[in-house]
This record gives structure tokens, C-alpha cells and sequence, in this order.
């Protein structure tokens, strides 16, 4: 469904685009040529071909009668000159006929219905206005059958009559556009050229347009031409009541082509599946019109929320550094007391001895305890043969992850408890470092520097520049302002106190950092980020394991936000983190990412159907921040930038992907849908701190 909801996005930009002459549009015209495929009496006849059925290889050509004007408006209707148009006709009580194009008959349809509400005449004048001459009988059929298609959507008409855009008389036919009117004669179009041509879409004056339109032979018949829109058409509006008083006063009778010829009306009622396909195209053109102002202010806010998390993030991280680094920066006296390391596991058989004897190397005083969540894999049995003298073995059924915290926090002997995954590895540094801020007794909580230990592969490299990007410098940011929402499951620390306030690890969630977080602001505790605290974590090594661990994610975060809304109207702590924390990870957690995927709609459109040099040029610069900001965030790290050289296409791909997975979340959420824990298959490649 999300990827439907994409593709239907972009097929309405580009019926947009068609009703607004922005796609597919031509501008090529072609030059006349020679004539030697064009029958002489054609060529001297009048300017009303037949071509039709029996005719198609002889064809033959109508003049308008004696003192008789077939006054003819091509290329509305417009909505701004059309109606005036149109009473000057009614005040005359005079009939014309119209040849309109589909983009202007889908856009305007109540101006369609006026026509012929009005006993006016409509003739079909393409879809997008281009010289057929250069087109493919497939884009001729097209253009036509999409005007028919529009006239039966706004009025139930069709037309047999067509004019080719770019036409003049019919002497001034050729070998280009000749074989158009046999084609249109083919499939039952009466084509009609003019007479006379008073070039009204240039503005030569009112005069100009009036001598034109005035026939050179008195009496003698004329199909003149005119234009109803394609730009200020007041010349043509002021021309036209002196046309009509001159020549009603001259005694010439006014007419459509089809009463100057005789012939039944060439407008015609349709009925069924060409009456309801047409509805249902001009209803979704309308909605494509409509919605694409909808759509740019969306963009607008998608671009809003780039830019103001890309400054925002910029501005706390360098103030989060010079914080860090300055010489005198202390958060109090050392901390030098043991504390208890908690590693839950289950089925972690591929990691769990790397995770133990990178925490043998710990330079902090620790204890261990690994809580064997009812693992099937053995997992346990391979803690007990290592016979760490440092490590105790806590076996229990299978509960779930929070579950299996809180009896590690029960069992714990010290009052600072590091948490950390099975699959997760530790510096020798890492828990010296990270347990420093709780020499600062406000200190609740403390966030680890989580970073991607399988970083070889592709997505391994997008996962890599996702944490240094995303995640670190988004807990940058979030330490300055006071609303860390998340300590990772990977690394994270606590004040046992704190933890006894909030009742602890909870399961109401599947995403049970983020709720204990969330919880201990909302208590009054602050929560800060070690960037110098490292581990090393097994990222999922294909799309599906990082899609599920995504949407247990995005979901889980969900739900604790649902969680603690209340802070929204709290006072004290949790009012602030409620009034200020909550709102932005909405915005930039949530809203800015289902949005972000028209950045790609919009980019794919205008480069397949505006202007690809341009759009192209926009997306560039927009990356260049990006790739600008990844630099820095690397740099902050201590990382080598050499995997951002995948950057362009990891942001393409992570905005579909999480946007999927919101979007799947948010239907999830909407539908009272539960979650699983979906456990991710290990390898057990990150066996040591990577080198950075």
C-alpha cells in the first residue's frame, strides 16, 4: 500500500501536468514543405475537408456559403475571456464554434457546458496543443481520444470536428500535414482549416483584427479564425462586437460549420462507459489540480523540517563540542565505584562470547549479569563454559526483553546499571567513560555512542552514516535541549534510584528504552549524552531484518509517545519535555520522514517531465548540505568520511524505506494492530571495537 500510495502520487503530478500543459508539451512547428502528396482540389478548395470513411482516399472540401461567417475560437476555453466571448455571442444572438483543447476543457468544465448549453458548437483541438506534424499516430490517438474523453467527463459530448494546432488555410497544407487530416479523416473527424486568419494572438491593434475578419470579396463566405485564450485576448474582445455589428449590418448570417454546411451537429450526446469514463477522468484531473498546492505546501514543510533539524542539529552539536572539550570541562569527581552490567540475551549464540570478553577488558570495575531470556540456542550454556569469574548467569522463561531487565535490576549489586544488547561490543574505555556524568547527582540516565561494527557491506555503510548523521547527532542536539527521548538498548546507563521511580523497565511498549527515557524526564531527571563512550553493534545485514527492526522501532516510539501525552499538559518537567521534546521528535521522528518522499516524487517528475537541468541542479544542493553536515558529523566522530561516497543513494533509499515503515506503523497504531518482537538473525562478525 505505501508503494501505492506513491505511485498514485506521481501519476496525479503528471495528469497535472497534462491538464497544465507541463508534461508532455511540444513547442516544436513544424516548416512547410512540399506538396506533392496533396490533391490539387484540396489545395484550391475550401477550408472544410472530409476524409472520412469512403472519402479517405479521395477526399473532398467544402466551402462556407455565400453570406455566410462561421466565426471559429481556438484554444480554450479560457476562463477569463471565454464568458465575455460568449455574451457578446448571446447579445447577437449568434452561433460559433469552438475548438477547444483538453488541458483547458479539464480545467475549466463549466465553461464547456456553457458552450453548449449556449447552442455553440465545439470542435476538438488536440489535448496539449502540439503541431501533429511531428507526432506518431499513437500520440495523435492519444491527444484526440484524451480531448473526446474530457468533453464526455464535462459536457456527455463528443465532436466530429477537429482543427490541427498550428493550422492556417488549406492551401497552406503539405507533405507533413496532410497525411494528419487523412488520419483524422480515418477515424471520423471533419477537419476544418480557415479563411481568413486575423493573427489576433499577436495583438496587432483592433483595427488590424477587424480588417482581417472582413471578408476581401463582398458577400463572399468565411470561416474566420480567432482565439479565445492563450494570453490578453482584449483586443480580440473589443474586435468582435465591431465584427459582428459590421457584418450583421453587411447582412451576412452567422452560423457553426455545421449549419453553414447543412450537416447535423457535429457535437453529440454519449452515453454510458464514455460517459462515466469521462467523468471519472475529468473528477480525477480536478483532484490532480487540486491537490498539487496541497502536495508544494507539504513539500514546503518537508523542506522546513530538513533545514530547521540540519541548523538546529549544526548549532547544538558544535555547542555540544566546545561543551566536551573544553579543558576545565568536569561533571564533578571522577566516578570510580563498580557498577552492574545487565546483558539480556536470547538466542544470542553467535555473539554473546564476544559481548563477554570485550567487557573482560573493561578498564571500570564491573560485575556482569547476562539474563538468558529462555533462549533455545544454547546461549546460556556458553556463558557458563566461559566460568568468567566477574559474570553471574541469570536463567528465566522467556518474557521479553523488559522483563529480563528487571530482574537484572533486582539482582544488581551496585546503584549505576549499564545496559547493553547481546550482540553488542564494548571498548576497554566504554564504561568508564559512559558512567562519568553521574558524578552530576540531576543525572539520570546516560546515552552511549552506538556505532555500526558490520560496516563492510552496503547497507552496513548506510546503517553507518544513519548513526554518526542521524542518531549521534541527534542526541547531540537533544543533550543541549534537555529532552534526550531515547538511550539505546546498546548502551545506555542508569541510576538504579531513577529507575526505582519509574517503576522501572516496562513493557507497555515495544520500545522499552525509549518509555524508560521518556519516563525519567517527565521525573524531573536530566539524561545527557557520552560521545566518547563507544560500542560496537551488529547492524542488520539485509533490507527485510533492518525494515523489521525498523518498524519495531518507529512503532514503539509511537506508542510511547501515546504513552506520555499527557506531559503535553503537565507542569514542571514533564510539562517542558511534553511542550518541547515530544512536539519535536513528531516533527522530525515522524512527520518530516512520511513527508520526505515527495522530495524523490517531485524529483522524479520534474526531471522525466519539467525540467531535468534544474531539478537535477535543486537535488544536487539539497545533497550537498547533506553530504556538508555528514562531513561535520563524521568529523565530530572521529570517523573516516570515505563511506559517504554511498550517500546519495542511501538517502533516496532510507526515505522510501522509513517511509514505509512509518507509514505501515501509523496504520498499525491507527488500527489498534500489535506489534511482535521479531528477533534479528546475528552472525557474530563484530567481534572487536573496529578501528575508526
Amino acid at each position: 500500500m505505501p508503494v501505492t500510495v506513491l505511485a498514485c502520487l506521481l501519476a496525479l503530478l503528471v495528469l497535472r501536468g497534462l491538464a497544465t500543459n507541463e508534461v508532455f508539451h511540444d513547442n516544436r512547428i513544424a516548416v512547410s514543405v512540399d506538396k506533392t502528396t496533396v490533391p490539387q482540389n484540396l489545395l484550391d478548395g475550401g477550408p472544410i475537408i472530409d476524409a472520412r470513411g469512403a472519402k479517405n482516399a479521395h477526399p473532398v472540401s467544402y466551402h462556407v456559403p455565400d453570406h455566410t461567417v462561421v466565426l471559429s475560437f481556438d484554444d480554450g476555453p479560457s476562463p477569463e475571456w471565454t464568458p465575455k466571448i460568449l455574451d457578446l455571442l448571446a447579445a447577437h444572438h449568434i452561433h460559433a464554434s469552438f475548438f477547444v483543447t483538453g488541458a483547458m476543457t479539464s480545467r475549466n468544465p463549466d465553461l464547456i457546458r456553457k458552450i453548449v448549453a449556449g447552442g455553440h458548437e465545439i470542435g476538438v483541438h488536440t489535448f496539449t496543443h502540439p503541431d501533429l506534424a511531428y507526432q506518431s499516430h499513437a500520440r495523435i490517438a492519444w491527444e484526440l481520444g484524451q480531448t473526446q474523453l474530457a468533453l464526455a467527463g464535462v459536457a456527455g459530448v463528443h465532436s466530429a470536428l477537429f482543427r490541427p494546432p498550428y493550422s492556417s488555410t488549406a492551401d497552406a497544407m503539405d507533405d507533413w500535414n496532410y497525411p494528419v487530416v487523412k488520419y483524422a479523416g480515418a477515424h471520423g473527424y471533419l477537419t476544418a482549416f480557415i479563411d481568413s486568419d486575423t493573427e489576433d494572438w499577436q495583438r496587432p491593434g483592433v483595427d488590424k483584427i477587424v480588417k482581417a475578419a472582413t471578408p476581401t470579396t463582398p458577400g463572399k463566405g468565411e470561416l474566420i479564425l480567432l482565439h479565445d485564450a492563450g494570453g490578453d485576448r482584449s483586443q480580440t474582445v473589443t474586435a468582435l462586437g465591431q465584427i459582428l455589428d459590421q457584418l450583421q449590418g453587411e447582412g451576412y448570417r452567422f452560423a457553426t460549420i455545421s449549419e453553414a454546411l447543412g450537416a447535423s451537429d457535429a457535437t453529440v450526446p454519449v452515453h454510458g462507459f464514455q460517459l462515466w469514463a469521462g467523468k471519472a477522468f475529468i473528477w480525477t484531473t480536478q483532484l490532480s489540480v487540486n491537490l498539487l498546492p496541497v502536495l508544494v505546501t507539504l513539500l514546503a514543510i518537508a523542506g522546513f523540517l530538513n533545514f530547521a533539524r540540519f541548523a538546529l542539529m549544526l548549532v547544538t552539536a558544535t555547542l555540544h563540542r566546545r561543551r566536551s572539550r573544553r579543558p576545565d570541562f568536569a561533571w564533578g569527581p571522577p566516578v570510580t565505584r563498580p557498577v552492574t552490567v545487565l546483558v539480556p540475551a536470547y538466542n544470542e549464540r553467535e555473539c554473546i562470547a564476544n559481548t563477554l570478553n570485550s567487557l573482560a577488558a573493561s578498564e571500570h570495575p564491573i560485575e556482569v549479569i547476562v539474563i538468558d531470556d529462555g533462549s533455545s540456542d544454547g546461549t546460556a550454556d556458553i556463558v557458563e563454559a566461559m566460568n568468567l569469574p566477574f559474570v553471574r548467569l541469570i536463567r528465566q522463561e522467556n518474557g521479553g526483553k523488559s522483563t529480563a531487565l528487571n530482574t537484572g535490576i533486582a539482582a544488581a549489586s551496585h546503584d549505576i546499571i549499564v545496559m547493553m544488547d547481546g550482540d553488542t561490543v564494548f571498548e576497554p574505555s566504554t564504561v568508564r567513560e559512559l558512567v562519568q556524568p553521574f558524578a552530576d547527582p540531576r543525572i539520570g540516565a546516560v546515552a552511549g555512542n552506538a556505532k555500526v561494527g558490520n560496516r563492510e557491506t552496503v547497507i552496513g555503510a548506510w546503517q553507518h552514516i544513519e548513526y554518526v548523521l542521524g542518531f549521534n547527532l541527534d542526541r547531540r542536539m537533544y543533550d543541549m535541549l534537555n529532552i534526550m527521548p531515547t538511550i539505546p538498548g546498546a548502551i545506555g546507563a542508569f541510576r538504579r534510584d531513577a529507575l526505582r521511580r519509574v517503576g522501572g523497565m516496562s513493557d507497555d511498549t515495544l520500545a522499552e528504552d525509549t518509555d524508560v527515557t521518556m519516563a525519567m524526564l517527565c521525573d524531573g531527571w536530566k539524561v545527557v549524552y557520552a560521545e566518547r563512550a563507544r560500542a560496537w553493534t551488529e547492524a542488520p545485514a539485509s533490507l527485510q531484518q533492518l525494515w523489521s527492526q525498523r518498524y519495531r522501532w518507529s512503532y514503539g516510539t509511537m506508542q510511547a509517545m501515546w504513552k506520555h501525552r499527557r506531559s503535553l499538559t503537565d507542569r514542571g518537567p514533564a510539562g517542558r519535555f511534553g511542550r518541547l521534546g515530544l512536539p519535536m521528535v513528531a516533527l522530525f521522528g515522524v512527520v518530516s520522514p512520511l513527508l520526505a518522499p515527495l522530495i524523490d516524487i517531485f524529483l522524479l517528475y520534474g526531471v522525466l517531465f519539467v525540467d531535468a537541468p534544474k531539478t537535477l541542479s535543486a537535488w544536487a544542493g539539497f545533497l550537498l548540505i547533506q553530504g556538508v553536515l555528514a562531513w561535520y558529523a563524521f568529523r565530530l566522530d572521529g570517523e573516516k568520511p570515505w563511506h559517504l561516497v554511498t550517500l546519495p543513494v542511501q538517502q533516496v533509499v532510507y526515505r522510501q524505506l522509513m517511509y514505509i515503515v512509518l507509514l505501515q506503523s501509523s496504520i498499525t497504531a491507527l488500527t489498534g494492530g500489535r506489534l511482535r518482537w521479531q528477533k534479528l538473525q546475528r552472525t557474530g562478525e563484530v567481534a572487536a571495537p573496529v578501528e575508526a
